[in-house]
């Protein structure tokens, strides 16, 4: 199967807002890149994080918005590309509810193998 442009650039800026967190960022809490969507025309970029602990969501956003430019000079120093576009980030919520979805069906397979 051959991927397209849009999957490429994706794939590519992934890898290095992910690299560009684990050696930037103090590792407590520990950010990880769950999603990233890139717009259709390559300029604006949103990339879903999730943090543990939970608490340090908003120090992670505040941290990753301060370095928004030190980001973007990473990617035109590391990704040969035309053009280096916006970077907004966010919480990425469906990821926190499908954790928990996971934990609460865990604990009621485990209440059913007591019985």
């Amino acid at each position: 199967m051959e991927f397209d442009r849009h999957d490429r650039v994706r794939s590519l800026l992934t890898g290095l807002v992910a690299s560009f967190i684990r050696e930037e960022a103090n590792p407590n809490p520990l950010i990880t890149v769950t999603n990233l969507i890139v717009s259709q025309n390559y300029r604006d970029v949103r990339v879903f994080i999730t943090t543990i602990p939970d608490s340090g969501e908003k120090d992670a956003l505040i941290f990753l918005k301060r370095k928004g430019t030190e980001l973007r000079n990473f990617i035109k120093k590391n990704g040969r590309m035309q053009y280096i576009p916006n970077i907004d980030f966010e919480i990425d919520f469906g990821e926190r509810h499908r954790q928990h979805i996971d934990s609460i069906t865990h604990s009621i397979e485990e209440q059913t193998k007591k019985d």
